[in-house]
C-alpha cells in the first residue's frame, strides 16, 4: 500500500500528541523547546540520509511510499526525523515526571565511556562500511562532547529513556525492515541484524535522540534561566 510508510509516521506521533495535554506532565508546554533542536538535528541527519541513499547504504521500496521526494528522499523519510524524535522526547519527559529513580551519575559516565570505546573499535574495524563508520564515529564524537566536555547532568535520564524507547523502536523499525519499506545494503554495514533490524540502527537512533534531547535541554534551560 502506497501510504504504509506515511501511516507508520502518523501512528508514531499521534499518541504522544494526544497525550501531550495530560494535566500532570503538560508536555505541550515544552513543545517550543523541541522545534529548534529538531530543526538543527534534522538537517544534520538529513544530510547523512541523502548521502546514504546516493551511496546505496539503503533504498526505499516504491510500493510503500507515496512518491513525493525531497533531495532524493521520500517525504515519509523526512517526516521520520520529526515524528520519531518528538515521540521519544515525550517518553523522556514522561519518565522524568513519573519515574523518580535515576541511573547514578557514576554509572551513567561509565555507560558513556563504554559507548565511546565500542564505537571507536567498530569504526576502526569496519572502515569500508559507510553506515557502520559514520554511525559509530558520530556516536563517539557526540557522547564525548556531551559527557566529557559539557558534562551534561541529563545523560543518566536519557539512557533510561533510550532503553524504554527501544520498545517502539523495535515495533517501528521491525515493520520498516521486515516488509521491507527500507532496504539495507549489507555491504555497507556489519551484516549483523537483530531480527530484521541492522545492528547499526540502534546506535544511529541513539545518536539522533541524544542530539535532540541535548538541544531540548539546552533551549529549555536557556529559556528558564534567570538573566
Amino acid at each position: 500500500m502506497k501510504y504504509t510508510y506515511l501511516l507508520i509516521n502518523l501512528l508514531t506521533v499521534i499518541f504522544p500528541i494526544a497525550l501531550s495535554f495530560d494535566k500532570r506532565v503538560h508536555f505541550y508546554k515544552n513543545w517550543r523547546f523541541i522545534w529548534p533542536g529538531m530543526a538543527i538535528t534534522g538537517l544534520i541527519f538529513l544530510f547523512w540520509d541523502v548521502l546514504f541513499t546516493v551511496k546505496g547504504v539503503w533504498s526505499f521500496n516504491d510500493h510503500y511510499i507515496i512518491g513525493i521526494r525531497i533531495f532524493q528522499l521520500p517525504l515519509e523519510e523526512v517526516l521520520f526525523f520529526l515524528t520519531v524524535p518528538f515521540s521519544c522526547i515525550f517518553i523522556y519527559e514522561c519518565l522524568n515526571y513519573y519515574v523518580k529513580w535515576q541511573i547514578p551519575q557514576g554509572f551513567s559516565k561509565a555507560i558513556s565511556v563504554a559507548l565511546m570505546l565500542v564505537s571507536l573499535v567498530l569504526a576502526v574495524v569496519y572502515p569500508n562500511s559507510l553506515y557502520t563508520i559514520v554511525t559509530f564515529s558520530l556516536l563517539y564524537a557526540l557522547t564525548g562532547l556531551v559527557q566529557l566536555i559539557f558534562k551534561a547532568q541529563w545523560l543518566n535520564r536519557f539512557y533510561l529513556a533510550f532503553i524504554v524507547s527501544l520498545i517502539p523502536f523495535y515495533v517501528v523499525n521491525g515493520i520498516l525492515t521486515s516488509i521491507p519499506i527500507v532496504l539495507y545494503n549489507n555491504h555497507q554495514n556489519m551484516g549483523l541484524r537483530i531480527g530484521t533490524i541492522p545492528f547499526e540502527d540502534h546506535f544511529y537512533s541513539m545518536t539522533l535522540l541524544m542530539m535532540n534531547v541535548g538541544f531540548f535541554e539546552y533551549f529549555r534551560h536557556k529559556k528558564t534561566s534567570p538573566v
